[in-house]
């Protein structure tokens, strides 16, 4: 049975845009099942116009990019961020992340307790150790 993977943007956008690591990301991932907050489409479109609008890419590449992006979410299964898991109240005991990672984190814990992960991938150090500390396998 394929593993269950909870991507959140970091590394998603580390694949998509051919960052490092995203080679070892790919391999790990590469016939199991990802998961993620429906933030990531946001977040992730937010990223590329910006990166466009800072001329690290071309408009040319930005829609080549939003394309695969579109593609790429067909493969993903979502949970939308609901007023259920803003008010639930699970936070890191130690670390106080930034209210997105926070969103991903209690999204990931939602799909952990349905069926577990085989891992939470985040390229975001502080956004690790947060995944650490809600026991999220990392």
């Amino acid at each position: 049975m394929p593993g269950r993977f909870y991507l959140d943007t970091s590394a998603y956008l580390a694949i998509l845009l051919g960052e490092k690591g995203h080679e070892a990301i790919a391999r790990e991932t590469a016939n199991g099942r990802l998961m993620s907050s429906s933030l990531l489409a946001l977040e992730a479109h937010r990223t590329l116009v910006r990166l466009a609008r800072e001329g690290v890419f071309s408009a040319s590449d930005l829609n080549k990019a939003l394309a695969q992006m579109e593609g790429d979410l067909e493969y993903f299964t979502f949970r939308d961020l609901t007023l259920d898991l803003c008010r639930r109240g699970v936070i890191p005991v130690v670390s106080t992340p930034r209210s997105l990672d926070l969103a991903h984190l209690r999204t990931a814990l939602w799909f952990h307790e349905r069926e577990p992960l085989a891992r939470f991938i985040t390229l975001d150090e502080s956004q690790e150790q947060a995944a650490q500390e809600l026991s999220l396998p990392v």
